[in-house]
């Protein structure tokens, strides 16, 4: 008879060979949601993507590297559009060791329960969880941020207003000096492509510097937006 931890460190060793389901749910926002040891780590993930934890930890890490873990330390705040498992957020926490605030807002308070049971993001003391519509929030709110994560997907879909020039044009206004945003997008198609190419093309203040990074994930491109003063 094995103890809990014992069954936790089995499950651990044989999602190395095959992932192992431990909690399946439906959301009316996100659908089919999903936790799941795999190669070693929980991780959650919608019906046809991965929601938090495993290749999208890996992309946006990657973003974080691009400017520097101790340039991100140093920063007073951060908002992160689309939280779900919060994978992001425990990299800002866990590895770059941010002491700031960290705003989180997610639409679907059932993702929300699911981080907290499974991946513990209550108990992060420098962070708010705001149950919220993205668009609703950047609108309403008054703060000003250093940092701004977009990383918002209904399963494999990007809702068109994130590429619409008016939510762009009031995240850069949300940034404070120097401050960066990282825009985790998904191109499945041809046209998803063109769609990044154009918008980073049309994209267009001298304020600011547009470019994506070279891809982590085969179906996911990082664009990153600098204020330059």
């Amino acid at each position: 008879i094995f103890d809990k931890n014992q069954k936790l460190m089995l499950r651990r060793l044989l999602s190395y060979i095959i992932p192992i389901k431990i909690y399946k749910t439906n959301s009316a926002l996100s659908k089919t949601i999903e936790v799941t040891w795999a190669n070693g780590e929980l991780v959650l993930d919608s019906e046809n993507t991965n929601y938090s934890y495993g290749s999208l930890q890996r992309i946006l890490r990657k973003g974080l590297k691009h400017f520097g873990f101790e340039k991100i330390a140093k920063m007073n705040n951060a908002l992160v559009l689309g939280v779900a498992g919060g994978s992001v957020i425990k990299t800002l926490v866990d590895e770059i060791h941010f002491k700031g605030q960290i705003t989180g807002v997610d639409i679907d308070p059932d993702i929300i329960k699911i981080a907290n049971e499974y991946f513990k993001l209550n108990e992060i003391k420098n962070l708010n969880i705001v149950i919220d519509d993205a668009f609703e929030f950047v609108l309403k709110t008054k703060d000003h941020y250093d940092l701004i994560i977009v990383d918002i997907f209904q399963d494999t879909n990007m809702p068109n207003f994130l590429f619409e020039k008016f939510f762009i044009n009031r995240i850069c206004f949300l940034l404070k000096s120097k401050g960066i945003i990282l825009f985790n997008t998904m191109c499945l198609t041809p046209a998803d492509n063109v769609r990044n190419y154009n918008f980073i093309k049309d994209f267009n203040n001298e304020s600011y510097k547009i470019q994506s990074i070279p891809r982590v994930e085969i179906h996911n491109e990082l664009i990153i937006i600098e204020k330059m003063n």
